[in-house]
């Protein structure tokens, strides 16, 4: 899935500003002004447009988590995984929003895209496992979808 959108979907789920994305990248150790947050909210089309790189979306999800649960002190900012994929976004969301695979399943559920719970472990499983699979756009999507209908009503 594209960052851009991935982005944007988290800053409409949770009301977040311009101002508010570069805080929450902030927490991360990355500095993003509230002028570069603009340009990746913008649409592809618009001449404004800067895509958002694999390094920004993971600091963001990174200070996402720390914003949503709070800095922990016993350990230290951990390196961001790059290349970013569609399976580390949706862990990273899975921490942030503190969710179990029940969870998960009934958010899937609820926007018609049923997953078993084994389709689901696979995708959190380490990319050199034989039963991992890579997290599709489709999925992810329809993730954020249900996510943003449970909080946001």
């Amino acid at each position: 899935m594209i960052n851009n959108d991935v982005l944007r979907s988290v800053r409409y789920m949770l009301d977040i500003s311009d101002t508010g994305v570069a805080d929450i990248t902030r927490m991360a150790g990355l500095e993003i002004e509230r002028d570069d947050v603009i340009a990746f909210l913008e649409r592809e089309e618009d001449p404004g447009y800067r895509p958002c790189s694999d390094r920004v979306l993971a600091h963001f999800l990174d200070g996402l988590i720390v914003y949503r649960r709070g800095r922990d002190e016993s350990r230290p900012l951990l390196p961001v995984e790059l290349p970013l994929t569609n399976n580390i976004v949706l862990k990273k969301l899975r921490v942030a929003f503190e969710l179990r695979d029940d969870d998960i399943l009934a958010i899937l559920d609820e926007v018609g895209f049923p997953v078993s719970k084994a389709e689901l472990g696979a995708l959190f499983r380490k990319p050199g496992h034989s039963n991992y699979r890579p997290c599709g756009d489709q999925l992810l999507r329809n993730f954020l979808k249900g996510l943003t209908q449970r909080l946001r009503g």
